[in-house]
């Protein structure tokens, strides 16, 4: 198998990012800190193993011809191995701007490998003695993708047979839908109708300057205050975390004074099975949009409930597996179309990005050798709404990571939606 088409989540994901005023990376990283410094032979011997039995962080995206489907060519013979680089850093703010440049560097998937790793050796001991970075262009695998990958790759480090699998090699990809075009076609005209009925919704935060296209991001560890004053379950739930989220954008509109129009975003489902690794590359996601008014959000736990309630009437109706479905046809589509048709919404895509990665693996507590102390994501957000609020979890921390696009909100916004989350979930924040 050489060629792997783009699913409909990650032409989705391209279109995002390209029809804003401005360029800005479609990059994602997952970055983990460790208790010392990370061998990168061992790195860059693992990731030539994983070529041998998967091409594609080598590959390169193409289109056979202007109405053909985008793919993943892997081409002939040997697949070149993605670069693996190593940097020196001697402070934190080091550290954060080796972090930064990965982020804004783009990859240029049509010439480059879609993925990347480095390595910054010497960081100071309250950030981890040594830090690895994953980026990778963010169509090519979501999050879980990414982590499976390491997954992957750290156990072809620890096993150095010639089939470190057995006879059971991973799913790498996820296969063909075996349902008739027909059917297919039935679900994806209900997600069509569907996507009329939602309001169109306006930006968030006008910028105070014009966007520059760069993405900025700002990562937060917290610790459970009193997991008795307020279970650590609810908390936990999506429902609880979008609502507050919900109420720091709310936080964000009302000194502008941008009518009570509803905000609009997409919640992403993992269509992996639980308790399985499931596919690595494609972003294996439907979405479900939930909708609110900013107030709405002045109480948490009513929207929290009213989330929660939207997401089980889509469960019911069949919505998100249509949305899903809807998704994969936009491979028969060219790219601008669906550029067009996100246009088409007259103000922003969607009000936010947010998004919870959940528990980072316990299995990758150590990788090449090293104890992960921490590990979070942080993508690159579309210029268009050009703010996200991430979540993840890694030994014990909360990770909160606020992903924007510079100009379109400014430092002290960002603090507010951090304190504002943090209250909402009842953190302290710890080094």
């Amino acid at each position: 198998m050489r060629r792997l088409p783009l699913r409909g989540a990650d032409l989705v994901l391209m279109a995002l990012h390209s029809t804003g005023d401005v360029v800005s990376s479609s990059n994602a990283l997952l970055v983990l800190h460790c208790d010392g410094p990370v061998d990168p032979d061992r790195v860059s011997t693992s990731l030539d193993r994983f070529l041998q039995f998967c091409p594609w962080p080598g590959a390169r995206l193409q289109r056979p011809f202007p109405w053909g489907k985008l793919h993943w060519a892997a081409g002939r013979g040997a697949v070149a191995r993605p670069p693996v680089r190593r940097q020196a850093v001697a402070t934190a703010e080091e550290v954060q701007r080796a972090i930064d440049a990965e982020i804004n560097t783009a990859i240029d998937a049509r010439r480059e490998p879609p993925l990347r790793l480095l390595i910054l050796d010497g960081a100071p001991e309250r950030v981890g003695a040594g830090v690895l970075v994953l980026t990778w262009f963010h169509p090519l695998m979501d999050p879980r993708g990414a982590q499976n990958l390491l997954h992957h790759l750290v156990h072809l480090d620890r096993h150095a047979t010639d089939a470190p699998w057995g006879s059971r090699v991973p799913v790498f990809v996820r296969p063909a839908d075996s349902r008739s075009f027909r059917e297919r076609g039935r679900l994806a005209r209900q997600s069509l109708e569907y996507m009329r009925t939602l309001p169109r919704v306006q930006a968030v935060s006008p910028p105070a300057t014009r966007p520059s296209g760069r993405v900025r991001f700002r990562q937060v560890s917290f610790a459970e205050r009193d997991p008795a004053a307020r279970p650590v379950r609810v908390t936990r739930q999506i429902w609880w975390r979008l609502a507050a989220v919900g109420k720091a954008m709310r936080g964000l509109r009302e000194p502008r004074s941008i009518p009570d129009v509803p905000f609009v975003l997409p919640v992403a489902i993992d269509l992996r099975p639980k308790g399985d690794l499931g596919p690595t590359f494609g972003n294996m996601l439907a979405f479900h949009f939930a909708r609110f008014r900013p107030s709405d959000a002045a109480d948490v736990p009513r929207l929290a409930g009213m989330l929660r309630d939207q997401m089980a009437d889509a469960v019911r109706g069949g919505q998100i597996e249509a949305n899903a479905v809807a998704m994969d046809f936009l491979q028969y589509r060219p790219l601008a179309f669906v550029r067009r048709a996100l246009r088409r919404t007259g103000g922003e895509t969607f009000s936010f990005n947010c998004a919870d990665v959940t528990d980072f693996p316990a299995a990758l507590d150590r990788c090449f050798g090293r104890r992960v102390v921490n590990a979070y994501h942080v993508p690159a957000v579309p210029p268009r709404p050009g703010i996200g609020v991430f979540f993840n979890r890694c030994s014990g921390r909360n990770n909160l990571v606020v992903a924007w696009i510079d100009g379109v909100v400014s430092e002290a916004d960002v603090t507010r939606i951090v304190r504002t989350v943090r209250e909402e979930m009842g953190w302290i924040e710890t080094s």
